[in-house]
């Protein structure tokens, strides 16, 4: 079986989980190429991966055709533009979250992939978890009945530190503060379970404990259906970060997802639980996880490569988050006027 050969542009911070997973793939994929702004940033990345070419320009991974695909490992503000000229070159890609700054952006880029025929994956990671398909499944099978209501908290810490780095939590950059950069997965994995609200009443703040651009602090209430209701909390600023939950409420039972696992109680007697405890990168280190479900990602990715199938975590599945905290953002910005989606 060929291996599929990847570039990696990108080797900052969030390439750890990554670049970890791809040594675990190395009987199926080949890293050919490494990208980054300077020669020192990627020496170390190099140093992994002995085959792989280094490179300052992203024209010389587009001019090789035998490269196959590309993990896009960039900040956001960069993703739509490296995208596009992937995709105009044929490589198929896995942009890290968000898709782009936003929404609108989001789609151009989505569509522009669909119109070159290549896969767009997105790490959005929460969705392959364990657990995670296992309340899935729940789900699809009926077990919790009607969802009556709902809750989403994501209690992360940040020190001052973390937003003291050049361009974090600003627009410019990153899209956002806290909706985009750390909720997003939860709330990703939340529409990928329920679905999108009819409608949003969000406020979101920058919070006392923390300067920065954007907001560390959002709330909402979220509306599905004429009588279903869920609520929001997502924060940096609760030390010294807790697990993000989510809760589902239905007629009958109840399933509460956290921290890598999944208790449901059922009307019947029944109690389900699945998964392992997982670290999350709630706290000061924004690391300080596993990479498996990175790997589960980029393993599903190589393969929808290799058999010509769209990702499980596709782009166009991604658009939904984005249009969300969007939603959100719109409404605290209105003074907390409800919008519809």
């Amino acid at each position: 079986m060929r291996k599929i050969q990847v570039a990696v542009i990108g080797v900052g911070m969030a390439a750890a989980p990554h670049l970890a997973s791809l040594e675990s793939l190395s009987d199926q994929v080949e890293v050919t190429w490494m990208a980054a702004h300077t020669p020192q940033r990627l020496a170390p990345a190099l140093a992994r991966f002995p085959g792989a070419r280094g490179t300052t320009q992203l024209d010389d991974l587009l001019a090789d055709a035998a490269l196959d695909a590309a993990l896009v490992l960039t900040p956001p503000s960069t993703h739509h533009d490296i995208g596009r000229r992937l995709a105009d070159a044929g490589k198929h890609i896995l942009m890290e979250k968000p898709l782009a700054l936003d929404a609108g952006l989001a789609l151009d880029l989505v569509s522009h992939c669909e119109s070159a025929g290549v896969a767009l994956a997105v790490m959005l990671q929460h969705r392959l978890r364990p657990a995670a398909q296992a309340l899935r499944q729940l789900l699809a099978d009926g077990e919790l009945g009607e969802l009556v209501s709902a809750s989403v908290d994501v209690r992360w810490w940040r020190p001052q530190s973390y937003y003291d780095e050049p361009g974090r939590g600003t627009l410019a950059r990153d899209g956002g503060g806290v909706l985009m950069t750390q909720a997003i997965h939860v709330l990703d994995l939340y529409l990928s379970l329920v679905g999108l609200p009819e409608e949003v009443i969000g406020l979101a703040r920058t919070s006392v404990a923390h300067t920065l651009e954007c907001e560390d602090l959002a709330c909402g209430l979220l509306r599905h259906g004429p009588r279903t209701l869920a609520t929001l909390q997502a924060t940096t600023a609760a030390y010294p970060g807790y697990a993000e939950s989510i809760a589902l409420n239905g007629t009958r039972g109840s399933a509460t997802l956290s921290a890598g696992r999944l208790h449901a109680r059922l009307a019947d007697g029944r109690e389900i639980d699945r998964g392992e405890l997982l670290a999350v990168g709630a706290g000061a280190d924004p690391m300080a996880f596993s990479h498996d479900a990175h790997l589960a990602v980029i393993s599903d990715f190589v393969d929808a490569v290799r058999q010509g199938r769209p990702p499980a975590v596709g782009g166009r599945s991604a658009l939904a988050v984005q249009q969300l905290i969007e939603a959100l953002l719109a409404s605290s910005s209105r003074g907390g006027q409800p919008v519809r989606l």
